[in-house]
This record gives structure tokens, C-alpha cells and sequence, in this order.
């Protein structure tokens, strides 16, 4: 039986270069007049996307880093996610497990 290779993607937080299905892809919305990222779970919004792991350590430093300005290339405010759980925690991504399918490859199906 041989395995399919998935798309490697690195996260923006950790800077490590991983299987696609062990990351959270998040893209940018319009919140309140300012650009804001946002998890794509499903991984079906449209817009350029940013790829994260789903722990709180990375979505800090992401957002500490600048790196949701420079996966978007544009101005971004990631201040809400560093406000959102203090200046030691991350967003609350939930206890969502990791999906084990790529979408995009019609292995849902």
C-alpha cells in the first residue's frame, strides 16, 4: 500500500515545514474597518491564506512576529489575537481535531 503525499506548507509561527493537514489555514477579513485574520477551518473561504499550527504558542508568535502582514502582504491587525487571551496565550483555536483528508484532492468523498 503506498501512501499519498501530502502538500508540505510551513507555519507562519514556528517557521517549520510540515504536512498541510497538521495546519490551520487562517485568511484575512474585514473586521470594524481593519483588516483581520480569521481560521479557515473547512478551508474553502477564498482569499490568500496563511497556514498555522493549531496551538496558541505559534498564533502568538505569529502575530508578535508581523508574519500575518507578511503572508497576506498587506496591512494587517493581529493586535486582537494577542489581546484575546493576554500577552502569554494565543487565540482559542477549540479542541478541534486535525483533519487527516485534503480537501482539495477529492479524498473526502
Amino acid at each position: 500500500m503506498s501512501m499519498q503525499q501530502q502538500p508540505q506548507r510551513t507555519c507562519i509561527g514556528c517557521r517549520t515545514v510540515v504536512d498541510q493537514n497538521q495546519l490551520m489555514r487562517w485568511v484575512v477579513r474585514e473586521k470594524d474597518g481593519k483588516a483581520v485574520p480569521v481560521p479557515d477551518p473547512a478551508r474553502r473561504l477564498a482569499g490568500r491564506g496563511a497556514w498555522l499550527h493549531p496551538n496558541p504558542e505559534c498564533a502568538q508568535r505569529a502575530a508578535q512576529r508581523g508574519a500575518f502582514a507578511r503572508s497576506y502582504r498587506t496591512a494587517v491587525d493581529a493586535s486582537s489575537l494577542l489581546a484575546e487571551r493576554g500577552p502569554r496565550k494565543g487565540p482559542n483555536l477549540g479542541n478541534r481535531p486535525l483533519e487527516t483528508s485534503n480537501p482539495e484532492s477529492g479524498t473526502e468523498i
